[in-house]
């Protein structure tokens, strides 16, 4: 079976409401972080990069022409969502990010906005403005990087926000009509699979539309690369990372849609691990995996308690 059979996944919920393929257009527009300029702190998360911000900075283009080079490397949809990616995307003047919104949502072939950012920096205005949108028929994410609900790890993480952060931001947002989608990461240091679990639980009690599984990403120029290089990180197998997914999705009620179930990267930028630079064997292998036991949603009346997977070959 297809991992869409199995998953509720973001691809095929917009080709059955939009009745064709939906993509979407990751965009730059050169946004801060509250986390690094200090608004909130300095240094950013432990797991970022970031030695690319300021490069970054520099080199972003206007909005609708990012759209016309995104699209042109697209040819199996004629339909887009503008997806406000790097960094935080709600963090300047109300007035300058509805130029930008809307500078996007004049694009014809736009059909809504996905908006990346952190739960400590959604202020009721922007909340307001994204809710305008949806009530004039536009597909409108917001999509909250929580990582994990962990108070301890995120201030480890150095992430400058605690859980109550993003559970405010949520009800808040789902109260006006929005659609949310949480942000988490599997293998931050010192988490166990059961605070994986325990951070699903959690952000399903809050309420949640969308979820985005990341395994951590070791990269170049972040402090958690630092420990890293210094032999004082480990990072998870793929097949560690794919039980623990597993897990999750089954947890998961069905009718949350999973944006995204893990990620990759490129070298130079990725450290470790190596297998993230390889799109397709993790999908297949949570495919696989899902199939044997059972599709999302086919444990969620059972505790939130980690099962460890045996795999067919470890059966002797």
């Amino acid at each position: 079976m297809q991992l869409h059979e199995l998953v509720n996944t973001f691809g095929q919920d917009l080709q059955r409401r939009y009745g064709e393929k939906v993509h979407k257009l990751t965009l730059h527009g050169g946004f801060s972080c509250p986390n690094r300029d200090g608004t909130i702190g300095r240094g950013g998360c432990t797991f970022c990069n970031v030695a690319s911000f300021v490069d970054e900075q520099t080199q972003f283009l206007p909005i609708t022409e990012q759209l016309k080079n995104r699209a042109g490397e697209i040819h199996r949809a004629k339909r887009y969502l503008a997806y406000f990616q790097a960094y935080t995307n709600t963090h300047a003047e109300v007035q300058i990010l509805k130029n930008m919104y809307e500078e996007a949502l004049k694009e014809a072939d736009i059909v809504g906005l996905c908006v990346g950012t952190r739960p400590d920096c959604v202020p009721d205005a922007v909340l307001e403005l994204l809710s305008d949108y949806h009530q004039q028929g536009y597909e409108i994410w917001l999509e909250l990087g929580l990582q994990t609900a962990n108070d301890r790890t995120l201030k480890r993480i150095n992430r400058g926000h605690d859980f109550s952060a993003y559970e405010a931001t949520t009800q808040r947002a789902r109260a006006l009509g929005l659609k949310v989608c949480a942000h988490l990461i599997v293998g931050l240091p010192n988490e166990t699979v059961q605070d994986n679990l325990q951070t699903l639980e959690k952000v399903i009690q809050v309420g949640v539309d969308g979820i985005k599984l990341h395994p951590l990403h070791i990269v170049e120029g972040s402090k958690m690369g630092q420990a890293w290089k210094a032999d004082r990180m480990s990072t998870l197998s793929q097949d560690e990372y794919v039980d623990i997914a597993t897990n999750l999705i089954r947890h998961t009620p069905s009718e949350v849609i999973f944006h995204r179930v893990t990620a990759t990267a490129r070298r130079p930028t990725l450290l470790a691990p190596e297998w993230c630079e390889r799109r397709w064997g993790a999908m297949v292998a949570i495919g696989t995996q899902l199939n044997e036991l059972g599709a999302q949603g086919s444990a969620v009346n059972s505790p939130f308690i980690y099962q460890p997977i045996v795999r067919k070959t470890e059966i002797i």
